[in-house]
């Protein structure tokens, strides 16, 4: 049996919003960027064992042994006065599972959906684990038929993309800026590797969606329209998400930046249309 494991901050058994069709969500903690807009901030750090969020647990769900942060979820009352108080933006809600231990979960919810997607933080971090998660749904007699997504930033190297491609069907890959200075300050890192693993993975026919943030006065696709659609035009029929930007669950100073409308998002839909970049996806909602 397979004893692989990893740190997985939530498991969503039916979405609808990560991937086509119905599917289940796992969000694995840790990422290695550090987007001012990230609306799930607290998957981004790892838990260090500080012991700074124990005491303030109004509930007492939390305790210190053996040098590591144990979670009572039965106790818990989702108040988050633990992701307040700590100082590594990290949560202690984590659990470890194993490849098995997730494939228990994945088997209940196998009538009612089509696939799998690994999110986070930045799933790819974890990458042995979700390699192993894959092939192991693919071996799977009741299981094989579903399809294995990866929502990403795109900072895997190529070396890692090919360990993933025998297994998965497609990933899902947000450009923030196309701007490299305008990328590091979004999210903390150039953009580079990121294009790279774009152009990688439609080359290997592994590209499912491109998602482009529209932050009002902050993102820089329409001043780079022309430069941004001859390189989505590169890809082929890839399909390109136009998600708009909100302050909901952000921290820092994107909780004061202005939320994308949709006159906002349907100027930068028709922008890429009229440069031959289809097909488009708009926002279902607008909040």
């Amino acid at each position: 049996m397979n004893s692989r494991c990893a740190s997985i901050n939530k498991i969503l058994p039916f979405s609808c919003v990560d991937g086509p069709g119905s599917r289940l969500a796992l969000f694995l903690q840790g990422c290695n960027l550090r987007c001012k807009t990230c609306h799930n901030p607290y998957t981004i750090g790892l838990c260090d064992a500080c012991g700074d969020c124990v005491p303030g647990c109004p509930e007492q769900a939390l305790s210190l042994a053996a040098g590591r942060i144990i979670w009572d979820e039965t106790r818990c009352a989702e108040c988050d006065t633990c992701l307040q108080n700590c100082p590594s933006q990290a949560s202690p809600m984590t659990r470890m599972l194993s490849v098995e231990e997730v494939l228990k979960q994945t088997e209940r919810a196998a009538p009612f959906i089509e696939g799998i997607t690994l999110s986070g933080g930045e799933a790819t971090t974890q990458l042995p684990f979700v390699r192993d998660l894959f092939a192991a749904i693919k071996r799977h007699p009741a299981l094989h038929h579903l399809t294995c997504l990866v929502d990403s930033n795109g900072e895997l190297s190529q070396s890692g993309w090919e360990k993933l491609i025998p297994v998965m069907d497609g990933a899902m890959l947000d450009l923030k800026a196309w701007d490299d200075q305008r990328h590091r300050f979004l999210t903390g890192r150039g953009n580079t590797r990121i294009l790279n693993s774009i152009r990688f993975l439609a080359s290997q026919n592994k590209l499912a969606e491109v998602r482009l943030l529209l932050i009002p006065e902050h993102s820089d696709y329409m001043q780079h329209i022309d430069e941004l659609s001859a390189f989505l035009r590169e890809l082929g029929p890839v399909p390109v998400r136009i998600n708009a930007f909100h302050h909901h669950g952000t921290y820092g100073e994107a909780r004061t930046w202005r939320s994308a409308g949709k006159q906002e998002v349907e100027q930068l839909a028709s922008a890429l249309q009229q440069r031959g970049v289809r097909p488009i996806i708009l926002p279902a909602l607008y909040l």
